[in-house]
C-alpha cells in the first residue's frame, strides 16, 4: 500500500510541478551517488548548479527518495545516476520520470557490457560498483562532458577543458595506484570487506576479494556466512579485514571475533570508502582522494 501511495505521489508531483528557470543561467543538475556528484563538479565547474541526493556514508542500495528528492528531480535540467540497479529503490522513480518528462542518464550505459562482472543480485545481472575501475570512470567523464555540451553549447569549450584536466588527473591516479599496489606481495593481495563492492578493484589489481554480505547490502550476512569467511581467513592466513563507511561495522566485528576465537589473530585494517565518498571538504570526499586513501589503507594493513 505504501508503495502504491508513493508512486501516486510521484505521478502527481510530476504533473503538478512546473520546471523552474535556471538559476543564474546555469544548468540545474541532480546526481545520485557522491562519486557522480564529484565527477560532475569537476566537469561542470562554475557553469552548473549541482544537487546530490546522497551524502557521505549513504548506502545507495537502500536509499529511498523523499518527496523533496522528487521535486529536485523534476526541476532538474539533467539527472545523472550510476545505473545497473545500484540505486535499486530509485529505479521506479526514474522509470516514472522517463515516461512523463525526461530520461535520466545512467552513466554505466556507456560501458561495454561484455567487460562487466556478472551478478545475480541485481536486475541488471551485473555488478554495479563500476567506479572502482578507473578506466570506466574516465568513460563516465566523457559522457558527462558530452551531455553538458549538448545541453549548454555556449560553455562547451569550458566543459572540454575541464574534461581534459580531469582525465589527466585520473591517469595520474591510475599510475599512483599501480605503483603503491606493486609494493604489496601478490600472495598478500586478499581483500576481505563487509560486502562485495571491490570486485572491479580486485580484477584490475590482482586481489582476491571476499565480501561478507555479497554484492548488495540488501542481503544480510548470517551465522553460516560468518563461519565460512572466518575459515577462509584462517586457511589463507589473512591478517587484516576491513570495515566500509556505508555499511554497519557490526558484521565485520562479528567476523573478527569468530576468527580470533579460533586462535588466529586478525585485525580490522581500517575503514574503506565503497558506496560513498568521505565527508565533503576532506580529501576522501573526492573520488581521487577516496581511491588513494583506500589503496594506502589496504596496502599498509595487509603488509
Amino acid at each position: 500500500m505504501k508503495k502504491i501511495i508513493f508512486l501516486l505521489a510521484i505521478t502527481s508531483t510530476l504533473i503538478a510541478c512546473k520546471k523552474e528557470a535556471k538559476e543564474n543561467g546555469k544548468l540545474n543538475i541532480v546526481t545520485t551517488t557522491t562519486m557522480i556528484t564529484d565527477l560532475v563538479k569537476n566537469i561542470g565547474g562554475d557553469h552548473v548548479n549541482i544537487q546530490g541526493l546522497m551524502g557521505s556514508g549513504v548506502d545507495p542500495h537502500l536509499y529511498k527518495a523523499s518527496e523533496g528528492d522528487v521535486t529536485k528531480l523534476v526541476n532538474a535540467d539533467i539527472i545523472f545516476y550510476n545505473g545497473l540497479h545500484l540505486e535499486g529503490k530509485l529505479v521506479e522513480v526514474f522509470e516514472k520520470m522517463g515516461s512523463k518528462t525526461k530520461t535520466p542518464i545512467a552513466l554505466a550505459e556507456v560501458i561495454d557490457k561484455s567487460t562487466l562482472i556478472g551478478s545475480d543480485y541485481f536486475a541488471s545481472n551485473y555488478d554495479p560498483h563500476v567506479w572502482f575501475n578507473i578506466a570506466y570512470f574516465q568513460q563516465f567523464a566523457k559522457k558527462v562532458t558530452q551531455v553538458l555540451s549538448e545541453k549548454d553549447p555556449q560553455n562547451a569549450s569550458n566543459y572540454a577543458e575541464n574534461e581534459k584536466l580531469y582525465l589527466e588527473k585520473l591517469e595520474m591516479l591510475q599510475q599512483n595506484v599501480k605503483a603503491t599496489i606493486e609494493t604489496l606481495p601478490k600472495e598478500k593481495r586478499i581483500l576481505v570487506t563487509a560486502h562485495d563492492a571491490f570486485n572491479y578493484f580486485g580484477k584490475n589489481y590482482g586481489f582476491q576479494v571476499v565480501g561478507l554480505q555479497g554484492i548488495s547490502t540488501a542481503t544480510e550476512a548470517g551465522v553460516q556466512d560468518v563461519q565460512n569467511v572466518a575459515k577462509f581467513i584462517i586457511d589463507n592466513k589473512v591478517n587484516a579485514i576491513f570495515v566500509e563507511s556505508s555499511v554497519p561495522k557490526r558484521t565485520i566485528e562479528a567476523l573478527q571475533a569468530a576468527v580470533n576465537s579460533k586462535d588466529h589473530e586478525v585485525t580490522i585494517g581500517g575503514t574503506l570508502y565503497s558506496d560513498a565518498l568521505g565527508n565533503a571538504g576532506t580529501v576522501e570526499g573526492t573520488y581521487i582522494g577516496m581511491f588513494e586513501y583506500n589503496v594506502n589503507t589496504i596496502v599498509n594493513a595487509l603488509k
